[in-house]
């Protein structure tokens, strides 16, 4: 009898120690669906939006953005500019940590930046710090940029994650192995498409995983494989999941749709094309039919509410009419008068996500009616993405995420960004716009209306067909709590979502 109360007993603490330890366990990974995957963990080299979001995660910079896009300090505690090409930093008390215990000084800030400088390095970040001669850190807590010329919006340059220097001297793979101060840390990369991260404050793990196809990622969202979504859903997918009682969280967003233009082509190059592109496109049906509404219509990059944006949001005219007379008189007519055969045909690039597709595929019958035949070509997110970098293209839709800084018109429409010294990969040249970008970035006032010159220039150029601002939609499993949308479509929000405990 003792026996078998002895082993009952054993038994028993087998259970309890079982139990105890599955209630250290960590809890279950939350799981948020990616459309298109993560490049790079390094910030010096992040161009995509889910880098970047990713980054913003692990890293902290000098600076971030308020809610009118003004700089505001993060690493910073405070700067002040002695003359108006010298800016002196001062780094917050107590210092931030780096993920493996470290404090972040003056010290990481000069490594970071001197990297970025390097005339061996490869960050596409550089043309945005081209008029910073030197950096230098004369104490822990201080950090000094010596600029070739003034700049009055210098500190919105500076929203660049910071790294250890110890791991830049080393040589650290930030691309593979991340290391920031930010609230989360780089767990591991397993397998293509697949990124963990614990967050720091309590070690709740987050996978990001890629899941290329919307309906895929929803399927996954109802079967438990997934727990959030953000954007990149089309519309019948968002009624489905309301109708099914999915927690759906909407908010207006900063992602800029466009029409992207060579500026080099024999056609995309003529300025009656461009706008008989423009006039041929049905915005608000797209917006209905695709979007169920949920995008607002755009003039340009910046939102409203941006302090060098637009005043007031319009989109342009849909007139199909009149873009058959721009091209009547620009030389290209329509050989059957309406009928079978286009005026001309241009090769459009996309990605071969469903919507991107969809939105394609509606532009080319909008666009048959005016006599222009589109050739789709969609193409996998990285060979689309480097096609782009690399100007191989005649006409392509993307999206711009969180365009904060009004330096952006330098970067993607001024003469001097022509890649790989920026990002005008229509390789636009126009004197006049140069001027008044320069004039525009110069103003120590940092005057709006500067800006509206410069968004005046673009529309007569037509650098670019604006479609809309997407608003954010991100799609919640039951049991997540504490999610919010942010209008850059960032997931910041990720250092607060818990989940509701299982009874």
């Amino acid at each position: 009898m003792n026996g078998v109360r002895a082993g009952l007993l054993a038994l028993l603490g087998l259970l309890l120690l079982g139990a105890c330890q599955r209630a250290a366990a960590p809890p279950a990974a939350i799981r948020v669906g990616l459309a298109q995957s993560v490049i790079t963990l390094d910030p010096r080299l992040a161009t995509d939006a889910n880098s970047a979001r990713l980054n913003r995660l692990l890293y902290q910079p000098l600076v971030d953005f308020d809610a009118q896009y003004r700089p505001v300090g993060v690493l910073a505690a405070r700067w002040r500019v002695p003359t108006p090409t010298r800016y002196e930093f001062t780094l917050r008390r107590p210092h931030a940590v780096f993920a493996d215990g470290t404090p972040l000084t003056a010290r990481d800030v000069l490594a970071t930046y001197q990297s970025i400088l390097d005339p061996a390095g490869k960050s596409p970040l550089k043309g945005q710090l081209a008029g910073l001669a030197a950096v230098t850190a004369p104490d822990p807590d201080t950090v000094v940029f010596h600029l070739r010329r003034p700049d009055p919006l210098f500190p919105l340059r500076l929203n660049i994650g910071i790294l250890p220097a110890r791991e830049i001297a080393r040589g650290r793979a930030f691309q593979r192995q991340p290391l920031g101060s930010g609230p989360f840390r780089f767990v591991a990369w397993p397998e293509p498409g697949r990124v963990v991260l614990s967050r720091r404050r309590d070690g709740q793990r987050f996978e990001f995983v890629t899941v290329s196809d919307p309906t895929v990622r929803v399927l996954k969202l109802q079967r438990g494989e997934l727990d959030l979504l953000q954007n990149d859903l089309p519309a019948e997918m968002l009624r489905y999941l309301e109708e099914r009682g999915l927690r759906l969280l909407r908010g207006s967003g900063s992602r800029y749709s466009y029409l992207g233009y060579n500026f080099q082509d024999p056609l995309t190059g003529r300025l009656a094309v461009r706008q008989a592109i423009s006039l041929g496109i049905d915005r608000q049906a797209l917006a209905r039919h695709l979007f169920a509404g949920a995008v607002q219509p755009a003039w340009g990059p910046m939102p409203l509410g941006h302090w060098a944006g637009p005043r007031s949001a319009q989109s342009p005219a849909y007139d199909p009419a009149a873009a058959k007379r721009l091209l009547d008189a620009a030389g290209l007519p329509d050989p059957d008068g309406d009928g079978p055969r286009p005026r001309f045909t241009l090769e459009y690039k996309t990605s071969t996500d469903p919507l991107r597709v969809r939105v394609a595929t509606v532009l080319q019958a909008q666009l048959a009616r005016i006599g222009v035949a589109l050739r789709i070509r969609s193409l996998d997110w990285g060979t689309f993405y480097g096609d782009i970098k690399a100007g191989r293209f005649q006409l392509y839709g993307l999206s711009w995420v969180g365009v904060q800084s009004p330096d952006f018109y330098r970067e993607a429409y001024h003469s001097a960004s022509v890649p790989p010294n920026g990002a005008n990969r229509g390789q636009l040249r126009d004197a006049q716009l140069d001027d008044l970008i320069d004039r525009a970035l110069a103003d120590p006032r940092q005057d709006p209306v500067d800006y509206a010159g410069v968004q005046a220039r673009l529309r007569a150029l037509q650098a670019y067909a604006p479609l809309w601002f997407e608003d954010n939609v991100a799609v919640l499993a039951p049991g997540l709590r504490g999610y919010r949308v942010r209008g850059t479509g960032d997931f910041d929000a990720l250092t607060e979502v818990e989940r509701e405990p299982v009874h």
